[in-house]
């Protein structure tokens, strides 16, 4: 499902009146409550629902403190941050016996795997869309990320 399908999803059901719906699919799995004190919209592949649904509060204060020293430095404010496309388990390396594909200080080309991430059971080798050399790795090794949640910084002179 497209993220403007879900979009259109949410806005349908919004003015139908309906206080919650779930989705369920052998693919993904969502849930949609409405609720005068808080509204929660959860988009999650199904397994992974499971362990994503406890962790959206931690995560979101770590991705606001990751991005807080780009915005305040100067210095870093030329960097380029490579972003998860994906709901999933963030890995550094392809086995646990491994090396990382990549540490701070690697240089890296476009289309060079940084990660893995870990969705529905099928581990997606993420390739970065930049150049240039790694300056900090913003998730632990095993950590959920979200869509769109910043993985790496990267230098790009």
């Amino acid at each position: 499902m497209k993220a403007k399908e879900i979009r259109d999803l949410i806005d349908f059901i919004s003015g139908s009146g309906l206080e919650e719906v779930n989705i369920e699919t052998e693919e993904f799995k969502i849930r949609v409550k409405r609720n005068p004190e808080s509204a929660i919209t959860q988009v999650a592949a199904a397994p992974a629902q499971i362990q994503a649904t406890p962790a959206p509060a931690p995560i979101a204060p770590q991705v606001e403190n990751a991005k807080a020293p780009v915005q305040d430095s100067s210095n870093e404010s030329n960097l380029l941050t490579i972003k998860s496309p994906m709901i999933g388990t963030f890995y550094r390396s392809s086995n646990p016996e491994s090396d990382v594909f990549v540490k701070v200080g690697d240089s890296i080309k476009a289309g060079s795997p940084v990660c893995i991430i870990e969705a529905m059971k099928l581990f997606n080798e993420i390739e970065s869309e930049v150049a240039g050399k790694i300056v900090k790795v913003l998730v632990e090794d095993a950590e959920p990320v979200e869509f769109d949640q910043p993985l790496f910084l990267v230098d790009p002179s």
